[in-house]
């Protein structure tokens, strides 16, 4: 990892692992940071801001899913045409955000709909 890289890791971490909170356990910041190292996520750093996503491929649609994002939303919400255009340029079909239910009505300005919820059972 480049020092630059991992300089703009560190100053981030905080909202990172703020967000991944709420991801119901499944990584911690240093999964995120190897997953982004490996080309298996994108991190997306902003000066109050950060976002991390994840090119997903089903069988029938291609999707950057917005796994991460923290920071100042004012920020988030201006990186949304560069992710967009990201999403584009690897052939994606859509952008996904699993989120608080807040995100909802902050994205929706954005061309972001509700598809579904997604809920969770410990078991």
């Amino acid at each position: 990892m480049s020092d630059v890289l991992f300089r703009e890791f560190a100053r981030c971490r905080d909202w990172i692992e703020a967000a991944l909170e709420y991801s119901g356990g499944t990584h911690t910041f240093e999964d995120i940071v190897r997953a982004c190292c490996e080309g298996k996520m994108q991190f997306w750093p902003a000066e109050r801001g950060c976002g991390i996503t994840e090119v997903v491929v089903y069988p029938r649609k291609k999707v950057l899913h917005i796994f991460l994002a923290g920071g100042e939303m004012a920020q988030l919400q201006d990186m949304v045409d560069s992710v967009v255009t990201f999403a584009k340029a690897h052939g994606c079909d859509a952008v996904t955000v699993a989120g608080r239910p807040g995100w909802e009505k902050v994205l929706a300005g954005d061309g972001f709909r509700p598809v579904f919820r997604v809920l969770e059972r410990k078991v």
